[in-house]
């Protein structure tokens, strides 16, 4: 796999929760945090530096972040998510990007934009899930709206495995007028729906395209659902008729990336 460099986004207006710190927990996590350059403020580990963990340290100090032994209950008590694995690391919250910054890593890399559009999921680790798919799936980027939905919460950077490093998200007011803008720049936009007349596999994801997985109770909201230029769904062989919102999510990604490969062996 090629190695990861640290993007530049445009700094962009938050509120104050949003410019607090945030504790990120977990080896991988952790390590994705400082692989990106970001600034960490704290780093909290216990006693037991060896093996991976040592790595964590040196690239801390290196850092010039305050590394800080702790006991594990300690930890145990500062843990948001329960899994901090002997490492928490205190920074500035995630800044969210714009749209334009998403469209602006596609035309970078010389790709047609694929765009994951998250409607309102209220699961952290659903959406950390939806994030670490798109960034292993080369999206561009992933939209999410403000309201009735989960944000970049600790635990949904801990359930993207840190791909949340990685891959820009973005979160705005309004997401019918997202999809506006999307559709204006020429990107296709396909919601994704158990009842959707056209399956994924007959549906072009090569050119410009933005997906949309809708909540994990009622699905597409009806707005976004008629903002869509066309409604797919995944072949259900079974006798359960639904998969989760990030695992649909997954398989409708990576129907995007066989397509392109598709295509890029063919062009």
């Amino acid at each position: 796999m090629s190695q990861k460099t640290k993007k530049t986004f445009h700094k962009r207006p938050q509120h104050e929760e949003e410019t607090e710190t945030t504790l990120y927990e977990g080896r991988n996590e952790v390590m994705e945090l400082l692989r990106a350059g970001r600034t960490v403020d704290k780093l909290f580990v216990a006693p037991d530096q060896n093996g991976r963990m040592a790595d964590i340290v040196a690239m801390a100090k290196a850092a010039g972040a305050v590394v800080t032994q702790v006991d594990r209950r300690k930890l145990d008590a500062m843990s948001e998510t329960g899994v901090h694995q002997g490492v928490i690391a205190q920074a500035a919250a995630h800044e969210y990007v714009s749209l334009e910054d998403i469209l602006q890593t596609a035309a970078d890399r010389g790709e047609q934009p694929l765009i994951m559009i998250c409607d309102g999921l209220t699961d952290p680790h659903n959406l950390g899930a939806v994030i670490r798919s798109a960034e292993t799936a080369g999206a561009h980027g992933v939209i999410i709206p403000k309201r009735r939905s989960v944000g970049l919460t600790a635990t949904a950077a801990k359930a993207s495995a840190g791909a949340i490093e990685h891959i820009g998200v973005a979160r705005v007011t309004n997401l019918s007028a997202a999809i506006d803008t999307l559709k204006e720049k020429g990107v296709w936009v396909f919601g994704a729906d158990a009842g959707g007349d056209t399956s994924l596999y007959q549906t072009n994801f090569v050119g410009a395209t933005a997906i949309v997985i809708g909540s994990e109770g009622s699905g597409l909201s009806r707005l976004v659902r008629e903002k869509c230029d066309g409604i797919v769904s995944i072949p259900m062989k079974g006798r359960v008729n639904s998969l989760n919102a990030s695992a649909a999510a997954a398989v409708l990604l990576y129907e995007a990336v066989r397509q392109r490969i598709g295509e890029e062996q063919h062009g």
